[in-house]
């Protein structure tokens, strides 16, 4: 599913990933932790292909047997609409849209039209338990709502990769612990592959693998 080698990031003169090697397989779950500063939002965002690798170390990164660093501008878009979601800590809803409307949104930005994109949100949004918020705004839906919201919005493409930064952050330990089990739900359901980048050592300890990084490498 993943296969990245020797990835580099460079900000400025700031050497923040050193080297990383990773593979991923279909249907994994994978917690990624480490301090702050680590590098662990940096590979996030690049496996995400949110980012670029800096190419003159030889770094390769290969996502469904495709080489993204290949990709140009548009046809990167493309891929990441296609096969990649992405659920972060402060949920990133539009408040002037309704819940079914901001899970509609990446769908359209695919070009599936407005019944097919509704009724796929619908079905999502059914099989988290909300199916009576469909056209309420953000600031009508608790916290544990809007990051589902945001789930069903990152599941709405059927993508292959859902990739989550510190997913749970803002939510109460009872919301953060149904949303952990949904991940696995998820996954038995669908068949996505999840990496998560978290501090909390519940959901890292739940995943199939927990890698470490310390100063811009894996070491664990």
């Amino acid at each position: 599913m993943i296969k990245a080698k020797n990835i580099h990031k460079y900000y400025g003169d700031l050497h923040v990933l050193k080297g990383v090697d990773l593979n991923i397989k279909k249907g994994e779950i994978v917690s990624i932790v480490g301090a702050s500063g680590a590098g662990k939002t940096s590979l996030l965002q690049i496996l995400g292909t949110l980012d670029q690798i800096d190419k003159s170390q030889n770094s390769e990164l290969i996502i469904n047997n495709i080489s993204v660093a290949k990709l140009g501008d548009k046809a990167l878009a493309k891929f990441r609409n296609k096969h990649i979601g992405f659920i972060f800590q402060f949920h990133q809803l539009l408040p002037e849209f309704t819940a079914l409307e901001n899970v509609c949104i990446p769908a359209y930005i695919f070009g599936k039209s407005q019944s097919i994109a509704e009724n796929r949100a619908k079905e999502l949004l059914d099989f988290l338990g909300l199916s009576h918020r469909y056209n309420h705004k953000p600031n009508e839906l608790s916290g544990g709502e809007q990051q589902r919201v945001a789930v069903a919005r990152a599941l709405v493409n059927n993508p292959d990769l859902i990739f989550a930064d510190e997913p749970s952050g803002n939510l109460d330990s009872e919301s953060a612990e149904n949303l952990h089990d949904l991940f696995f739900k998820l996954r038995d359901e669908f068949g996505q592959t999840f990496i998560i980048v978290t501090h909390n050592e519940d959901l890292a300890n739940m995943a199939d693998r927990k890698l470490t990084m310390v100063d811009g490498k894996i070491v664990g």
